[in-house]
């Protein structure tokens, strides 16, 4: 019964995305909702200028009705389940402001960084509050042993740099046609085993909703793409997969299976301090895929390599925390 439940999530999050995209992408050029390019960035990408974006509309829509159904129709839905729509809804709000103040203004940076991180904070908070409330636990479990560190009162810190950092580093990864699209799709395709492996699963219907909404974007995001989920979906997915991984308690192994989104940051992190204290940058350009761009690779090519490479983490994460 569950595994029709689950391959029904699937296709209707698939169906309301591919559906609802060909009317809603020619709505965005009618408002103008065009992506303005950044100067700095690679000279091929100039002419995706115009290119609608605010497409991560349509995936949280996606993710929220799905969820929805699925629970109302087969089971009640639980408090764990209105959180992570909470914090998929959350972020998705935050970057729709940032992407909207974009557009409407007309330049390449919306909300500050400032607004920006205070309002991932106070997402953050009054997801660690609830949890608190329904009595989590605090403990970090370290993947393969059977050690736990408990963080106490800290776990709140930890909460709040791990939701925020997560939501950036994946807003980072979304720089070519359908990189973000193909490895949320395979990350959380991996803590939907992870999450039916724990039976959790209201966690795995709601995993899965966003593997189906995210690979029916991807048939209109996949070079040369015909809309950009932008802000509106790269912070909202990033938020849902780190409140995934708190759920599950499996935050470390989000290591594993978000590697892509990890090395994409720390190549930011690391560009920005070459340069700050030698001077000398260490890639043609950060976050890395533009480096393989500037390199010769063909577009396509650096994003079929990094869906590879996240799909090969997927499974390494998967065989850690469920077979190991």
């Amino acid at each position: 019964m569950m595994e029709r439940v689950i391959l029904f999530s699937l296709l209707i999050s698939f169906l309301i995305t591919v559906l609802l995209s060909p009317i809603f992408i020619p709505f965005l050029r009618r408002l103008k909702f065009g992506q303005s390019i950044r100067e700095e960035g690679p000279k091929s990408h100039q002419k995706k200028s115009g290119t609608p974006t605010m497409g991560g509309i349509l995936i949280v829509i996606s993710i929220l009705i799905t969820t929805l159904i699925m629970m109302w129709k087969f089971s009640q839905p639980s408090w764990e389940i209105y959180l992570l729509l909470f914090v998929t809804l959350g972020y998705g709000l935050l970057g729709f402001l940032d992407d909207f103040i974009k557009i409407a203004f007309k330049r390449n940076l919306g909300l500050t960084s400032k607004q920006k991180l205070i309002g991932q904070i106070v997402i953050a908070i009054i997801f660690y509050i609830v949890l608190r409330t329904n009595e989590i636990s605090t403990v970090i479990t370290i993947p393969m042993t059977d050690f736990g560190l408990d963080l106490g009162w800290f776990y709140a810190v930890f909460i709040v740099f791990w939701l925020v950092g997560f939501s950036n580093a994946v807003n980072l990864t979304d720089g070519l046609d359908g990189l973000l699209s193909g490895t949320a799709a395979i990350a959380f395709g991996a803590f939907a085993i992870v999450a039916w492996s724990q039976s959790q699963y209201d966690i795995s219907i709601f995993s899965v909703a966003i593997v189906g909404a995210v690979l029916g974007f991807l048939v209109f995001n996949a070079h040369p793409a015909k809309v950009f989920m932008g802000d509106t979906g790269s912070l909202a997915l990033g938020g849902a997969i780190a409140a995934i991984s708190i759920l599950l308690k499996s935050e470390i192994i989000l290591l594993v299976i978000g590697a892509v989104f990890v090395i994409e940051t720390l190549s930011v992190i690391l560009q920005v301090a070459s340069f700050k204290t030698t001077g000398k940058r260490i890639f043609k350009m950060s976050p890395l895929h533009h480096h393989y761009e500037l390199s010769g690779w063909s577009e396509w090519r650096v994003v079929v390599t990094f869906w590879a490479v996240g799909l090969l983490c997927s499974i390494l994460g998967i065989y850690i925390e469920v077979w190991l």
